[in-house]
This record gives C-alpha cells, structure tokens and sequence, in this order.
C-alpha cells in the first residue's frame, strides 16, 4: 500500500486522537467508558476503510510495542491478556466496516453514515464480548456465564455507544460537507 503524505499524516491524526479517547476513561469493572470507540467510528467515516483500518491496527501496535496509550495508561504485549483486549481487536475490524459501508454508495447520507455507525459499534462488541470472556474465565479464573459477560461487556455500555454514535455520525455528516463544498 502506497501513501502519500496526506494519507500518511490523516491516518496519524486518528491513531493519536484514538489514543487520547483512552485517556478519557472511566473505570467500569473489567472494561472502561472511554472516547475511542467514537474515534474508531469516525476513523472510518472519514477516512474509509482502509485508512480507517490502518489507523487503529498502528494504534493497537504501537500500545503492544510496550507504548502506554491503551485504557488506564497501559501497553505492552501483556494487555493481549487484559479482557478488554479484544475490543481494541474490534477496533481495526470496525473501522473497516464503517468505512466500506458508509462508502458503499455514490453520495454519503445522514442513514447510511448512522447504520454503519451502528454497525461499526456492534463489530466491537463482536470482538470484545467473546474475548473478555474467554479471557475471565479462561486466564484469570473468574468463573463467569456468556450472559455475564455480555451484560458486563456490552449491555451497560449500550446507552452511552448509542450516544457516541449520533455524535460521531453526525460530526462526520459535518465535516464531509464542508469537505465536499471545498473540492466543489
């Protein structure tokens, strides 16, 4: 994959910003409130799928490279064993959904920026629920159900992912029509 310096410098604007929504955080049992995932949205609404994409899987690299900017200011390659772990994994695939469906057609809309906003936050959750899961019960030894996990890990974050995804759908309608209106 061939850059150029625009793309190169977009695509380090959101691994940073990502960065900077861990550090927003709120301690919530095994999984922290935090802003990435409104970033993650808005990685892939911007950017599209692919810088989108890119633009987290350097965020979840440079955090396993031992760089702190994961959730409570952690990193390294023993986060893999953290049970929110598999959300940051979600990440990278989330971006890519938003970006190929908010993309899909000829001209973005307020409804499909929503749906693959909505989309894109269900991805997450598809990584994540799983993996902190498997990892509770699995290496840490907390006896845990699957429904436990899904409460824990995605039903009580339903109100607040609901509001980041309006806010990062309709920052992204925003700014894709001044984006717009200056190319024109």
């Amino acid at each position: 994959m061939k850059l150029t310096t625009r793309e190169i410098v977009i695509t380090s604007l959101f691994t940073a910003l990502t960065a900077v929504g861990a550090f927003l955080s709120i301690p919530v049992g095994e999984v922290p409130i935090t802003l990435q995932s409104m970033f993650v949205l808005l990685s892939g609404l911007l950017l599209g799928p692919k810088l989108g994409s890119l633009s987290q899987l350097i965020y979840v690299l440079l955090g396993l490279s031992g760089v702190r900017i994961f959730a409570g200011f952690s990193g390294g390659l023993q986060t893999v064993l953290s049970p929110s772990f598999g959300f940051l994994i979600g990440f990278i695939f989330a971006a890519y959904v938003v970006g190929k469906i908010s993309h899909s057609g000829e001209r973005l809309n307020l409804k499909r920026i929503f749906l693959a906003s909505l989309a894109g936050t269900f991805t997450i959750y598809i990584f994540g629920v799983p993996y902190m899961y498997l990892i509770l019960n699995m290496v840490i030894g907390k006896s845990i159900t699957f429904s436990t996990a899904l409460k824990t890990g995605c039903l009580i974050f339903l109100p607040g992912d609901t509001l980041k995804t309006i806010l990062s759908s309709s920052t992204a309608v925003r700014i894709l029509r001044r984006v717009n209106l200056a190319k024109e």
